[in-house]
């Protein structure tokens, strides 16, 4: 009984909000008549409507930090060191080998694509299938030659992670031409200077020195020419570091003939 007097006053307090709010919302239109009923009907419709868009704002957000937080959680089971000695944290995750790790890491990947939508889906298939490679190769291949279709970063990087399993398997021309794929696609996540380096790797490992050393040189004096915004050289990145090393081992002739690295004039030192 004291339960249906409850819900009988929530009842009560709506149809008075109801009746006050439909009472104000008549006598502003009968004074606004015609078109201004219209206008009035349209901007509650108006109001309505940002109502919805903050909820679902509102939702949309929670659902990205808690899929945020999951394949956080997921990186870092991937990642964690590889220990002898098991944990007595059991809030800890530890592994004594990579396949122990790898299996427990796929199983979060799959978790976080199986509830969540993309971006994350697809990230997760992708750290997913880079750990499958560790204990179901041919498996990890299907899926980084499925997620490599198309032109978003995680294609890419599958593209990439493919790749370079496919060198790791001695499977050259295919590595060959995959790495030459990501170098035509000017991508920001794996740029041509990267991808022109494995290629060059590669290139090296068949025997086609002379396409390994043009490849390394490209790298090296595209790097020793650019200037920054104030005409200043640009420090060698990484890679062109390596490629030069690379070059040196392979064709020291065509090393000397490098354009020689510029000073900088604003460093201190």
């Amino acid at each position: 009984m004291a339960k249906y007097k409850k819900k009988r006053v929530r009842e009560l307090q709506h149809d008075r909000f109801r009746d006050t709010t439909m009472g104000l919302l008549e006598r502003l239109g009968d004074k606004l008549e015609g078109k201004g009923r219209a206008i009035l009907y349209g901007i509650v419709g108006l109001v309505v409507l940002g109502a919805l868009i903050g909820l679902y704002l509102n939702w949309s957000s929670r659902k990205d930090n808690e899929a945020r937080r999951a394949l956080g959680r997921a990186i870092t089971i991937a990642t964690t060191p590889i220990s002898a000695t098991p944990s007595t944290n059991p809030s800890t995750p530890s592994f004594t080998n990579e396949r122990e790790r790898s299996q427990r890491a796929v199983e979060e990947f799959q978790k976080v694509s199986a509830k969540y939508g993309d971006p994350y889906r697809a990230e997760a298939r992708y750290f997913a299938a880079t750990n499958l490679l560790q204990f179901d190769r041919a498996r990890g291949i299907a899926e980084l030659t499925e997620l490599s279709k198309g032109n978003t970063e995680v294609a890419t990087l599958s593209k990439f992670a493919l790749a370079q399993t496919k060198e790791s398997d001695g499977s050259l021309d295919e590595a060959a031409q995959l790495y030459r794929d990501i170098a035509g696609q000017k991508s920001a996540i794996v740029t041509p200077e990267v991808a022109n380096l494995r290629l060059a790797m590669v290139y090296e490992k068949q025997g086609k020195r002379t396409e390994a050393a043009d490849l390394l040189f490209n790298i090296v004096e595209t790097s020793r020419k650019a200037k920054d915004e104030d005409g200043q050289p640009e420090l060698p990145t990484p890679v062109a570091s390596e490629a030069g090393k690379q070059l040196e081992k392979i064709d020291p002739a065509r090393y000397a003939q490098l354009t020689p690295p510029t000073p900088r004039t604003d460093l201190p030192f």
